[in-house]
């Protein structure tokens, strides 16, 4: 009988099950090499997953429970366990299954990979933010990144520091001047001239004016580094951030914030809560970060177009059944726009469609309605723009509490890209910063195999390159996993809920190798499943890739070429159900 040092050797060698019985199993005692990769296979319902997921895994999941606090167990639950006398060797157990896909419609392929986590990451740290107005570049620099560029001109050109005061804004002006004055500056640059500010200065209060104070005039030389360094902080001082250097009669602008100098819009410095579609900060304001809404379409209000108003061309309003109230109204745009209840909706002017549909806008219509009071019978005419049919409906859709009336209205309703951010879930900030010429929403739009062709040949600058190198690493890894598993045809802007089981096992597969973890016990339900030959391999070769690197590899499959390159093989049987549950080979 060995000893207890030959005994734990072994253990630490090995994956022991004594007396298996979950389920179909027999009382089967199963011994697995750790550090291989070993294939239960067999007939369906011959006891594989019982054995893989039902003994082994739920055992590992047991103990990891027990092994939390007592506070943690309260939210977890009691786990049971397995019909097994005991498992020795077991190490922490992670199961890759073909189930439990996300349901969550924020989910995406870029999210349950991690890789949008450094997509966020990266372009907040070496995005360049571009105006959602005009689109140019914002930039921010310091004084000395500012000095810096003024001094790369040719030694001896000559240059005037100016602080913007004023751009483009109608008005006399007269107290930006006189304080410019008191603050003792002698020169101001007034429409593009060059004035003395002590002169008597008048400007058209009904036109648009530029004034800028001159705060230095000057020649590029390196030992002018120290003063033009002074002068550019007074001007940023000034004009609250900005300086204008003229310079080879050209007006070079910097700012040392974020900022479009031409549209005079300020930006928050870009940070990866900005391109989170699940964060307030980041989510378009329009759809709240899904990419799609609920939107009332016009085929389905009027599915028939060759009905009339009377025959019911308006399905929510109905026909001659329609509500008193909704009759009011369209008998009122009938008499102002001159058609008749009894036209076909298809022979009525695109005007008049448009109007039924989507309102009047401003225009009043005057609409005449009866009433039965305590009083007897009444009448009355009240003016006011027409809503529309679809804005009505929306507008119910948002304002309703009851469930029955959101489930009517949704009968009129699909599902379609959000107009504001056309699906990119993004606010428009997020959606100007760009790499590479490339958008955030155009790289998550890109297949895993070209958007890993991308991030191969990204053309960086030196500086981008060695603080994005890190990130950078990480994308390209899980991408090529991920291209590895055969999944190369995805999108990472890709719903999680739309995912197969198999792809998503797959995309899991290269989540865990990405982790690198060592020690761990991978149990997997055929993973080849409605895998190409040529991908097969590949799967193949990421699963022997994860034994090498110290792991065990246990895999439920029906898969000739994969039960030849395990290590191992446990064939369950001789039959299914009842019959199955044995060791047969």
């Amino acid at each position: 009988m060995p000893g207890n040092g030959a005994r734990n050797k072994r253990n630490r060698e090995t994956l022991f099950i004594k007396g298996a019985r979950e389920h179909n199993l027999r009382n089967i005692d199963v011994r697995i090499p750790r550090n291989t990769l070993t294939v239960i296979t067999g007939l369906s319902g011959s006891g594989k997953s019982s054995l893989a997921f039902d003994t082994i895994y739920a055992e590992g999941q047991r103990r990891y429970v027990e092994s939390l606090s007592a506070y943690a167990r309260q939210f977890l639950g009691l786990m049971e366990k397995p019909d097994v006398d005991f498992i020795e060797g077991l190490s922490p157990a992670i199961a890759i299954e073909q189930k439990g896909t996300p349901k969550n419609p924020r989910s995406t392929v870029g999210t349950i990979t991690e890789i949008y986590d450094y997509l966020r990451l990266l372009f907040a740290r070496i995005g360049k933010p571009h105006c959602i107005v005009c689109g140019q570049p914002i930039t921010q620099q310091t004084v000395e990144q500012i000095v810096d560029s003024v001094l790369s001109f040719e030694e001896g050109s000559r240059l005037m520091v100016l602080a913007p005061l004023v751009r483009g804004k109608k008005g006399e002006h007269r107290e930006i001047i006189e304080e410019a004055i008191r603050e003792g500056f002698v020169r101001l640059r007034v429409d593009n001239e060059i004035v003395e500010s002590d002169s008597d200065i008048k400007l058209e209060k009904k036109k648009k004016h530029t004034i800028e104070i001159v705060v230095d005039r000057l020649v590029v030389k390196q030992k002018s580094k120290q003063r033009l360094a002074d002068s550019v902080e007074t001007a940023l001082r000034m004009s609250s951030g900005t300086v204008i250097i003229n310079i080879s009669k050209k007006d070079l602008l910097f700012s040392e914030q974020f900022a479009c100098l031409n549209c005079n819009i300020s930006y928050d410095e870009p940070t990866p809560r900005l391109f989170s579609f699940n964060s307030p900060f980041g989510a378009c304001k329009e759809c709240d970060g899904l990419g799609q809404k609920m939107e009332v379409i016009p085929e389905l209000v009027v599915t028939d177009r060759s009905l009339s108003i009377s025959e019911g061309a308006i399905r929510p309003w109905g026909g001659a059944d329609m509500a008193n109230w909704y009759r009011y109204q369209l008998k009122g745009v009938a008499r102002h726009y001159d058609f008749k209840f009894s036209t076909p909706f298809e022979k009525l002017s695109q005007e008049v469609q448009q109007v039924i549909l989507y309102g009047s806008g401003d225009e009043q219509i005057s609409c005449e309605y009866e009433h039965v009071s305590g009083k007897g019978k009444g009448s009355g005419v009240y003016e006011a723009p027409f809503e529309g049919v679809i804005p009505h409906l929306m507008r119910r859709y948002r304002q309703t509490e009851s469930s029955g009336v959101r489930q009517w209205i949704e009968n009129y309703m699909s599902i379609t890209a959000c107009p504001r951010c056309k699906g990119a879930r993004l606010r428009p900030e997020a959606l100007s910063v760009i790499i590479d010429r490339e958008t955030i929403d155009t790289v998550t739009d890109m297949s895993i195999k070209k958007a890993n062709a991308f991030f191969k040949n990204i053309k960086l600058s030196k500086r981008q390159q060695t603080i994005a190198r890190q990130i950078l690493k990480e994308i390209r890894e899980r991408l090529g996993f991920l291209n590895d598993v055969g999944l190369s045809y995805l999108t990472l802007n890709r719903s999680a809920a739309t995912l197969s089981g198999g792809e998503a096992q797959r995309i899991r597969l290269a989540t865990q190798i990405g982790s690198r973890l060592v020690g761990v016990l991978y149990i997997l339900d055929e993973p080849s499943v409605g895998l190409h030959q040529r991908d097969n391999n590949k799967l193949l070769n990421m699963l022997l890739e994860l034994k090498d690197i110290g792991n065990t590899v246990l895999v439920v499959e029906h898969d000739r070429e994969t039960i030849e390159r395990a290590d191992y093989v446990i064939d369950l049987g001789p039959g299914a159900g009842i019959h199955g549950g044995e060791i047969v080979a």
